[in-house]
């Protein structure tokens, strides 16, 4: 219900701007031709920087921390061309602050840390249910100092997120192994139908 009042506020607001800003030109059709040079601008834009993001976007979306640098820099752009895509001045005026790059680096810096929220929140989350089931054992599963025996991944993952994706890696490398199958052939049998 809150997103929808946003949602109606910013369109009752966005025809005042429009109608605002075609009296101030003299004709609405300078704002209409706005829209669909801003439209094609948005269109190039995400064409532009969404190409080979996929696989990165979905890691992020399942709340995983990606170092890949190509997507940290491409999803403001890539935003902005969403807000292009809008028919407003408003989201026209958001897209074109979006792509000063101060702004992006705080786009960046922000998205960043929202990522590690989460990625170590679904970490506690999975660790502190083993934990309580180690707990419940009577701490026999846990090593002889009672540690979760996942401890040092831990400590792997948290270096990685304190690092900030500083290393380069190369999301274009698939690990894994191929083995040929060959299918089972069944033959099938022609009977004489002119019997």
């Amino acid at each position: 219900m809150k997103l929808f009042l946003i949602v109606l506020a910013g369109l009752i607001l966005e025809v005042f701007v429009w109608i605002g800003v075609g009296d101030l030109v003299g004709s609405m059709w300078y704002v209409f031709f706005w829209f669909i040079a801003a439209f094609f601008m948005g269109m190039n834009l995400i064409r532009k920087y969404s190409a080979g993001l996929m696989p990165q976007m979905q890691q992020m979306r399942a709340g995983q921390m990606t170092g890949d640098p190509a997507l940290t820099s491409n999803l403001p752009k890539i935003l902005a061309g969403f807000f292009l895509l809008i028919p407003g001045l408003i989201t026209d005026v958001l897209a074109v602050l979006i792509l000063i790059p101060s702004v992006q680096n705080i786009f960046k810096n922000a998205m960043m840390k929202t990522m590690a929220k989460r990625q170590q929140a679904m970490m506690e989350k999975m660790m502190g249910g083993m934990m309580g089931d180690m707990n419940g054992m009577g701490g026999m599963g846990g090593g002889a100092q009672g540690q979760s025996p996942f401890a040092d991944l831990m400590r792997q993952m948290q270096d990685m997120q304190q690092q900030g994706g500083s290393q380069r890696q190369d999301s274009s490398i698939i690990d894994g192994e191929a083995r040929e199958i060959t299918p089972d052939v069944q033959k099938i049998e022609m009977k004489d139908v002119n019997k």
